[in-house]
């Protein structure tokens, strides 16, 4: 069983080697364990310190492609590299390397398949009163989205088994916290939480320059999760708001019309017809969109079945030798993952 350690870093020398030495060395259950940087864009020497400590591989983008891309370079890398259990972590030592042991503990018994770390987030004196109460709605919204149980949807201390791994996609350019839970919740997905504790703040956050654009950027991540996985739902619900003003309006014209009165509201009249066509409209939008949903499930299938075939797994068995040097994520997107 091999456990490889993943880190997305943006000049973080001066927190990397802090973060790299509390990781584990050694953890009940895992015969290997290898840690894997993604460099996205540094302009420092971080890459240097990864080298100088002993990283076994890195992923490196040319210039910085964001948490989302990087996420997602740093899975495929790990896969290729033969990893049953990837950790993703901070490389501003927010969570404790102690607690992989427990993110781990679920997947190694065959209780998840995906593992997310739950942070105190009352507790945490780092967040404001602000952040903490948008941290609690953000995670309830995104439960109700994905029909999951999971508490603290934001954290990105997280482990995944291979095949979750193989079958995770992420769209947004944003951050892969949000959506990765709706997807794996839509698709059934084995996903439970675990109680972590984090570290002091070394560093604020480089995620968000403001509590508004935070806001902003989580509501159109968690919408556009939901469009895609829940089509149907999110445009009859949407269509339902004018089609019903509509219905609203034509009764109330039918009901002057039976009174004598119907010349002096036909505007209501013109008006209802044109918001009831526009709900009709939006719901067979909904229907349209259902469908593409559908044929991205077969899409998701086949790149499902090409991961495996690239990584070399045959009927739930793979190839155990560990290349020196990986070409990087697929893509391309200017990555390179060598290993050190």
């Amino acid at each position: 069983m091999k456990l490889i350690i993943q880190i997305p870093c943006l000049n973080e020398a001066e927190t990397l080697r802090i973060a790299l030495d509390d990781l584990p060395k050694h953890i009940e259950g895992i015969d290997e364990i290898e840690y894997l940087i993604i460099n996205d864009g540094s302009t420092d020497n971080t890459v240097q310190v990864a080298r100088d400590w002993g990283v076994n591989y890195i992923v490196s983008f040319a210039n910085n492609k964001g948490l989302a891309k990087g996420f997602v370079a740093g899975l495929d890398a790990c896969i290729r590299n033969g990893a049953d259990i990837i950790v993703n972590t901070d490389a501003d030592n927010q969570y404790r390397g102690e607690d992989i042991e427990k993110l781990v503990r679920p997947i190694l018994d065959g209780k998840a398949e995906i593992v997310i770390g739950e942070r105190p987030i009352d507790d945490t004196p780092g967040f404001s009163p602000l952040k903490k109460k948008l941290q609690h709605l953000g995670s309830f919204v995104v439960r109700k989205a994905s029909a999951t149980s999971i508490p603290d949807a934001p954290s990105g201390f997280r482990a995944f088994s291979r095949d979750a791994a193989m079958h995770l996609n992420v769209i947004n350019n944003y951050t892969y916290t949000l959506e990765t839970i709706v997807q794996a919740g839509r698709n059934q997905m084995a996903i439970t939480s675990v109680p972590i504790q984090t570290n002091p703040e070394l560093r604020k956050s480089r995620l968000f320059h403001s509590m508004g654009g935070y806001i902003k950027k989580s509501i159109l991540t968690i919408i556009r999760a939901f469009m895609m996985y829940r089509p149907l739902v999110f445009f009859t619900i949407v269509g339902l708001i004018p089609f019903l003003i509509g219905l609203f309006l034509g009764v109330r014209f039918i009901f002057f019309f039976a009174a004598g009165e119907g010349n002096g509201h036909i505007q209501s009249l013109v008006f209802a017809s044109t918001l009831m066509m526009l709900g009709f409209m939006t719901f067979m939008m909904g229907l349209q969109a259902d469908l593409i949903a559908a044929n991205r499930k077969i899409l998701e299938d086949v790149q499902y079945r090409l991961r495996r075939f690239e990584s070399g797994d045959r009927d739930n068995s793979r190839v155990k030798d560990k290349p020196e040097e990986d070409s990087g994520p697929r893509g391309g997107d200017g990555a390179e993952a060598v290993k050190s």
